[in-house]
């Protein structure tokens, strides 16, 4: 788990119609062993999104290259419909419902890891690229993901 990981589920655990598995084993090929059985991968979570009707395959990374994530990109997006159709068969998802990519980044290298995407011809992943430091917790409430309201609860003057 790195370092920002949790922070993320929590976010991501934050809108109450999303449903978060942590490490979720993304295993093409059906099987008892997931280290013998072909091209399988632990996805940083998979979060299903209720209201969309959307499943997100979401990666979490700091590095500055974000070589080890589009790495895993490439990987994916040469197994795509492999990818969904596991997903489908393990975690049970509606055959009609659409797969996307959540990646969630520092905010400095969300242009480079678009643009990297679109290099390599990744745009069918339909990318959701969200900095880390908007998923910090004193940016939405943690009980609807909404954005804080001004109101006393969240800003009330302290007396001194």
């Amino acid at each position: 788990m790195n370092y920002y990981e949790s922070v993320v589920i929590d976010y991501l655990r934050a809108d109450r119609r999303v449903f978060v598995n942590t490490q979720c084993l993304v295993q093409l090929n059906s099987a008892h062993n997931p280290d013998t059985s072909g091209p399988h991968w632990y996805c940083d979570a998979l979060a299903v999104d209720f209201k969309t009707r959307t499943v997100f395959l979401c990666e979490i990374s700091y590095e500055d290259r974000c070589s080890t994530l589009l790495r895993r990109l490439r990987d994916w997006g040469k197994h795509w419909p492999q990818v969904q159709a596991a997903v489908r068969r393990d975690s049970l998802v509606p055959a009609d419902w659409p797969f996307r990519v959540w990646l969630f980044v520092r905010a400095d290298r969300t242009k480079y890891v678009g643009e990297a995407l679109n290099k390599a011809n990744l745009d069918f992943l339909g990318a959701r690229i969200t900095s880390l430091e908007d998923v910090q917790p004193w940016r939405y409430c943690s009980w609807n993901r909404e954005p804080p309201s001004e109101g006393p609860e969240f800003s009330a003057p302290i007396a001194i």
